[in-house]
């Protein structure tokens, strides 16, 4: 009778075990493996002159109030 209690019981372990740790640890892995592989055929797109829709490029930022006017001068206050 104990025995088949020990057999209930590690079965029971077993089975959360895979269920609550096992599957939801797989399946985490393959959603960031399929991420990694996206995001590595977006740059790899990216990088043979094609554009995607999804992969957007910033236009450049020509801010006049922004552009380096002139040389920076020190100076000392004479009293």
């Amino acid at each position: 009778m104990l025995r088949v209690l020990l057999y209930i019981f590690l079965i029971y372990l077993v089975y959360q075990f895979v269920f609550n740790f096992l599957i939801p640890l797989y399946k985490t892995a393959q959603k960031l493996r399929n991420g990694f592989h996206e995001m590595n055929n977006r740059m790899n797109a990216g990088s043979d002159g094609t554009q995607h829709s999804s992969a957007q490029k910033t236009p450049p930022n020509n801010d006049p109030s922004k552009e380096k006017v002139g040389e920076y001068i020190d100076f000392e206050e004479i009293k």
